[in-house]
């Protein structure tokens, strides 16, 4: 006699599987059965069932800022997005549509970036290398004194600045140059201070040179952040205007000569918004412009040319 399988606390199932007399291996069988179809069918969902990820720009270099945007039309929130195992904040740019920036430097390494976008919709995982590019040196000899500039109060503001995370996005179009002089410094230049190369550093921004009393303008919409003077001990700086255009990208004007604004202001691309000095720890009259994104300066120059929307 054929031995049958019973199911406790199933008297209906159990009848039937009398009635029909089915040998244990074959609801072995069929169970396997149905557990083999239904990984099947998961693992063969349609593609629209996850997060479409696109990347820009698709081989990135030291120093760009790299647009992850993710679209769902269907999701109701914003994904979380990880990078090497960092959690970077992301933000609404329009209906299913989000994007997450991950900034990069000389100071990051180049290789493989593995990128995790994970939410309601399911999970994407790929990656983006990161290039190598090469970054002038410069020498430079430090004064006595000339190392220690800079007050506890100055690094604290200009910290607490850098930290923003405004969820509006203030900027459109490509960022404007903010002073027509002439570029003394390019972004990214590494340096030895007094014979010494200095691992950590590199040169934040981009430097114009002009007269003292040449205007500065907004590179973009934003609203004013910061507003710090060396008569309140920003010392290293000199007068200081940092600019937030919204979702972790930052402007920051260092070493002016006169202020326009105040903190709190909404100020308009093209915009004066202060005039070219020679404060701070400054060898003669320029303007620093920092571009920040999510903390990290990077380089200007994409937001310049259109690359990022």
């Amino acid at each position: 006699m054929k031995q049958t399988f019973s199911f406790y606390g199933l008297p209906g199932l159990n009848a039937a599987l009398k009635r029909f007399q089915f040998s244990w291996k074959a609801v072995i069988f069929m169970a396997l059965a149905g557990a083999v179809t239904l990984f099947v069918t998961l693992a063969h969902r349609p593609a629209y069932a996850a997060y479409d990820v696109q990347i820009r720009p698709a081989g990135p270099s030291q120093g760009d800022t790299v647009a992850i945007i993710t679209t769902e039309s269907a999701a109701a929130s914003a994904p979380t997005v990880r990078i090497n195992d960092t959690t970077y904040p992301t933000f609404a740019i329009g209906e299913g549509r989000y994007r997450t920036f991950l900034p990069t430097s000389p100071l990051h390494a180049s290789g493989e970036y593995i990128i995790k976008v994970e939410g309601p919709k399911g999970l994407r995982n790929p990656m983006v290398w990161l290039s190598d590019r090469n970054f002038r040196t410069q020498y430079i000899n430090l004064g006595p004194g000339q190392s220690d500039l800079g007050t506890d109060h100055e690094f604290d503001r200009v910290d607490a600045f850098k930290q923003i995370q405004s969820p509006e996005k203030f900027w459109s179009g490509p960022f404007r140059r903010p002073s027509q002089g002439r570029v003394s410094s390019e972004y990214g230049v590494r340096r030895y201070y007094n014979g010494v190369f200095a691992n950590d550093y590199y040169h934040r921004g981009v430097d114009y040179a002009a007269p003292v009393g040449t205007p500065v303008v907004a590179p973009a919409a934003g609203r004013i952040a910061l507003v710090g003077r060396v008569s309140q001990g920003f010392e290293l700086h000199g007068n200081t205007i940092g600019l937030d255009h919204g979702q972790g990208v930052k402007s920051i004007f260092i070493h002016l000569n006169s202020i326009n604004v105040n903190e709190g202001d909404f100020v308009q691309a093209g915009q004066v918004i202060g005039t070219i000095g020679n404060t701070g720890a400054s060898t003669g009259p320029h303007l620093h412009w920092g571009l920040y994104v999510n903390d990290v300066a990077v380089d200007p120059a994409p937001w310049r040319n259109g690359t990022i929307e």
